[in-house]
């Protein structure tokens, strides 16, 4: 009986009806967008860091992470090759031998990190070739060599020169070989620009003495949330006493800290929201609550119990809170797909900033239903709360004084 005369009584005065339905709906629109936009911008750049070199997953001899030397090399057995086999969600497996030599030439030196890749599967899932700024892309077995700029800058190398190379290899054996420059590679990384040089697999191998040996397997996963599935299988086949398992997570915990940091500096600006919205919403119940007072005071007057006159208007702004909270994710999923399917697009200093690092300068938004249902929710549960107000109106409300207003 309530309900019912709670939903007929929304409908009475259509115009406050509107007003109040739609303060909900925008702060269930602001708050999706906001949520959407933060949390595709994240997702945009651990993609691009992670894809820019390690991988969502990596396998390494058990100990290797915590001390990277090329003694803890282990052999690439068929079963390594094959773990999408292990793990389906594997699109690529990326063998790789780094570690650290010294470059040389004529008179100048420098430290370098020299990495052995599969030229083809490491372009499948880093884009490689993509970032080649001078000269030509390197082929298996190629006895040659790919120099960043930055490295072939401070030694005053082109493409045809011949880079020195100098190490210490597989348990101690001694690690030296000069090959040709085939490209430059350009990297956003001011880091990676001054030390990386690559290798062919074979050819970094024999050069650190560690035939048929690997450092690290990088495994492509297209997307994020089939990082724990890759996890849980790989751990269930693999032998963990001999290899470590671990997620871009483990490898990159700078990077886990600064979205952390970023998550809780966000804390305020959705306080603050929250709070802009409370007071838009309170502000309709108030003036929804003020102008039904002579309303009330004939409802108490003729008999009708307080508690069901404060349960009735409960029931309408919970209704109406419903019903904005359903039309703010009608009107915001349109503008979050479209977001997602078009980026925003930043451009001059702060573009240019991003393009050094290696980021594309553009924040997509993030598509997913948690999103939407989570903010409708916070915000259909901030209405229920408000609604108390006019319960606690009715309570003290004196119908004589009521009606006289």
């Amino acid at each position: 009986m309530l309900f019912r005369l709670a939903w007929r009584n929304i409908w009475r005065n259509k115009r406050r009806t509107a007003i109040t339905a739609a303060s909900i709906l925008f702060a269930v629109f602001f708050a999706s967008f906001m949520e959407a936009f933060q949390k595709g911008a994240w997702d945009h750049l651990i993609s691009s860091v992670v894809n820019y070199y390690y991988g969502y997953v990596q396998v390494h001899q058990k100990g290797y992470w915590d001390e990277q030397t090329i003694d803890k090399a282990f052999p690439l057995v068929d079963s390594l090759k094959q773990l999408q086999e292990k793990a389906p969600k594997v699109q690529q497996v990326l063998p790789r031998i780094e570690s650290f030599a010294l470059a040389s030439t004529g008179e100048h030196t420098s430290g370098v990190m020299v990495v052995g890749i599969d030229p083809q599967v490491e372009d499948a899932m880093t884009k490689l070739r993509s970032r080649i700024s001078d000269g030509n892309y390197l082929k298996v077995d190629e006895e040659a060599a790919l120099v960043a700029e930055g490295v072939a800058e401070n030694l005053g190398l082109g493409v045809g020169d011949t880079i020195v190379l100098i190490s210490q290899g597989y348990h101690g054996v001694n690690a030296a070989g000069k090959y040709p420059i085939k490209g430059m590679v350009n990297f956003g990384s001011p880091e990676l620009n001054k030390q990386m040089v690559y290798l062919p697999l074979p050819v970094a191998q024999y050069f650190y003495g560690a035939n048929g040996l690997v450092t690290s397997l990088a495994l492509q996963i297209d997307d994020q949330d089939d990082i724990k599935p890759t996890l849980r299988a790989l751990n269930s086949q693999l032998d963990t006493a001999a290899y470590e398992v671990m997620d871009w997570k483990d490898l990159l915990p700078d990077l886990v800290e600064a979205k952390t940091l970023d998550s809780a500096g966000n804390i305020i600006v959705y306080v603050i929201l929250y709070l802009i919205i409370a007071f838009g919403i309170f502000g309709t119940i108030l003036m929804m609550s003020k102008e039904r007072e002579y309303e009330f005071g004939v409802l108490i007057s003729i008999g009708m119990h307080r508690w069901q006159l404060g349960l009735t208007v409960w029931l309408e702004v919970i209704m109406l809170g419903l019903l904005g909270a359903v039309l703010g994710i009608v009107a915001a999923l349109p503008v979050v797909w479209h977001f997602h399917l078009n980026p925003i697009r930043f451009s001059g200093d702060y573009a240019e900033a991003m393009e050094k690092f290696g980021f594309e300068a553009i924040f997509p938004t993030l598509f997913e239903a948690h999103i939407f249902l989570t903010q409708a929710l916070l915000v259909f549960i901030l209405t229920a709360i408000l609604a108390l107000y006019p319960i606690f109106k009715i309570r003290k409300l004196k119908p004589v004084e009521a009606m006289r207003a």
